[in-house]
C-alpha cells in the first residue's frame, strides 16, 4: 500500500476487522473494544470513499491519489459529434429540412459510438495499468526495490484514475 492512497481492498479488510473487534467487545462486555471497532469501521468507510474520489473535467480525470489522465481522443470527438449532430437536427426541425435532420441524427449516432469506443479504451487501459502497477509493486516489494515500488504505485494510480473517469461518464450517460 502507498502511504498516500488507501485501496478499496484495504478499506474492506479494515471494515471487517472493525466489525470483528466490535462484535468480540460486545460478547465480552468491553465497551472500549466495541467503540474502537466501530471507529475502525467508520474510518474504513471514509477510506473506501476516498479511494473512489475522482474529479471529472472535460477531457481529463483527476483522482485523490494525485494522478491526472487525459481522456481518449474518441471520447472528446464523440461528444463533439453528438453536440453538432443534435444542433443539426434542431435546425433541421426549425427550418423543415429532412436532409439536415437526417444528417444530424446520423452524426449524433456516430458520435455516441465514438464516445463509447473511447470510454471502453480508457476503461480497459485503466484496468491494465492497475493490474500492472499492482503486480509490479508486489514484485518490487519482494525484491526490496523502493523506487520500482513507487513507479508501480504511480502506474496503478494512473490506471485507477483512467478507470474511474470512464466509469463516471458511463454512469452519467446511463442515468
Amino acid at each position: 500500500m502507498s502511504d498516500k492512497n488507501t485501496s478499496t481492498l484495504q478499506a474492506g479488510i479494515d471494515s471487517i476487522a472493525g466489525g470483528v473487534q466490535s462484535a468480540v467487545g460486545a460478547v465480552f462486555g468491553n465497551q472500549s473494544d466495541v467503540n474502537a471497532g466501530e471507529a475502525k469501521k467508520d474510518k474504513a468507510t471514509l477510506e473506501k470513499e476516498a479511494s473512489h474520489a475522482t474529479v471529472k473535467l472535460p477531457g481529463v480525470s483527476a483522482s485523490s491519489s494525485g494522478a491526472v489522465t487525459k481522456d481518449d481522443p474518441n471520447r472528446q470527438e464523440g461528444a463533439w459529434n453528438q453536440t453538432m449532430g443534435s444542433a443539426k437536427e434542431t435546425v433541421g426541425n426549425l427550418v423543415g429540412s429532412e436532409d439536415l435532420k437526417r444528417t444530424g441524427a446520423q452524426q449524433n449516432a456516430e458520435g455516441k459510438g465514438q464516445e463509447a469506443q473511447g470510454q471502453i479504451s480508457d476503461y480497459g487501459s485503466g484496468i491494465a495499468n492497475r493490474v500492472g502497477g499492482a503486480v509490479g509493486g508486489a514484485v518490487a516489494g519482494i525484491t526490496g526495490d523502493r523506487e520500482a515500488q513507487l513507479k508501480a504505485q504511480d502506474k496503478h494510480d494512473v490506471g485507477k484514475t483512467q478507470q474511474r473517469g470512464a466509469e463516471h461518464d458511463i454512469v452519467k450517460q446511463n442515468s
